[in-house]
C-alpha cells in the first residue's frame, strides 16, 4: 500500500504465507511503477526478514523498514485495510473453491477499493482520484 494515497499496489494471494508470496507481491508492485528508494514497511515475519526477500528488495533499490515485534500499530494502514477486506469482501462469500477467492479479492481491491472506496484520511476521494490529483499537482 502507498501510504501516500492508500493505493494498494502489489499484492498476492496464496494458501499460505511464504517467502514467495511476498517476493510476488513485490513484483507486481513493481509491475506497477512502484518507484525505486522508497520505503518498504512490514512486520518481521520469516517471509520478510528472509535473505532471498531482502536480496528482491535491494534488487528493486528499496529499503525495508519493520515494525516492532508484536506491535500492529506500527503498520495502522495495511491492517485496517486487510479489516476492510474482510468486512466488505471476503466474510460475504462463500467461495467455491482458491481460483474463485483469489478473483473475488483481485476485483475487490482492483475495481472497488482502489477505484470506488472513499477514504477520509485522504480528503474523501478513492485511492486512485487521490494519486491522480497529486500526480496533477506535483
Amino acid at each position: 500500500m502507498d501510504l501516500h494515497s492508500k493505493k494498494v499496489i502489489g499484492f498476492s494471494i496464496a494458501t499460505s504465507m511464504t517467502t514467495q508470496l511476498v517476493m510476488d507481491a513485490l513484483d507486481n508492485a513493481t509491475l506497477n511503477n512502484c518507484p525505486k528508494n522508497v520505503i518498504l514497511h512490514s512486520d518481521l515475519g520469516s517471509q520478510y526478514t528472509s535473505q532471498t526477500y531482502q536480496d528482491q528488495v535491494k534488487e528493486h533499490e528499496m529499503y525495508q523498514s519493520f515494525s516492532r515485534k508484536g506491535c500492529p500499530y506500527d503498520n495502522a494502514s495495511i491492517e485496517s485495510f486487510h479489516a476492510s477486506l474482510k468486512k466488505e469482501e471476503v466474510f460475504h462469500h462463500h467461495y467455491l473453491n482458491f481460483k474463485a477467492a483469489k478473483e473475488s479479492v483481485f476485483k475487490y481491491i482492483e475495481s472497488g477499493y482502489n477505484r470506488q472506496r472513499i477514504n477520509s484520511s485522504i480528503g474523501y476521494l478513492t485511492p486512485e482520484a487521490f494519486e491522480l490529483q497529486s500526480k496533477a499537482v506535483g
